[in-house]
């Protein structure tokens, strides 16, 4: 038995592997968000999307959760959630008659696009502090910031 989604997936040239069966591990290379791993599953009456996206915020949590909530306004075929745990999600659901390359590379691209743009606004609400700290240490010790780049701004003036 052929497996369509899988076949798809090799066309479109995405990175993927199986994750057991009807689960396909997709992997997606971003800019912000070096990498997001999105699986589909295949059940019974749809494809379920879900992909993580960050930890829950150490900070700001309102204002972290009310970022997601406008992005969610704009979004196609996934939603920002968040689990028991607090940590941060995109998950979708399709009919299965959505498993067509068009759809699958529609919706590959826009749980990379809304991963990889919400990664460091969501990393600056949340985690505003640990990233301050996180120059602090750095420069103290001569160590790269070339990864700090994006939070420019939040470099520490005392240090």
């Amino acid at each position: 038995m052929t497996d369509p989604l899988a076949r798809i997936l090799d066309d479109l040239g995405v990175d993927w592997e199986p994750g057991g069966p009807g689960v396909h591990v997709v992997t997606l290379p971003g800019t912000h968000k070096l990498v997001t791993n999105c699986r589909l599953v295949i059940e019974d009456h749809a494809l379920r999307v879900e992909a993580f996206v960050i930890r829950h915020p150490d900070e700001n949590r309102e204002e972290f959760h009310l970022e997601l909530l406008r992005r969610n306004a704009r979004m196609y075929a996934v939603a920002f959630t968040v689990d028991t745990h607090g940590d941060v999600w995109l998950i979708g659901r399709l009919p299965l008659t959505a498993i067509t390359p068009e759809e699958i590379d529609r919706v590959l691209g826009s749980v990379l696009t809304y991963a990889d743009e919400s990664f460091d606004p969501l990393l600056e609400i949340g985690f505003a502090e640990s990233i301050r700290r996180e120059w602090r240490w750095r420069l103290s010790r001569g160590e790269s910031t070339r990864n700090l780049a994006a939070f420019e701004h939040l470099r520490p003036e005392d240090a």
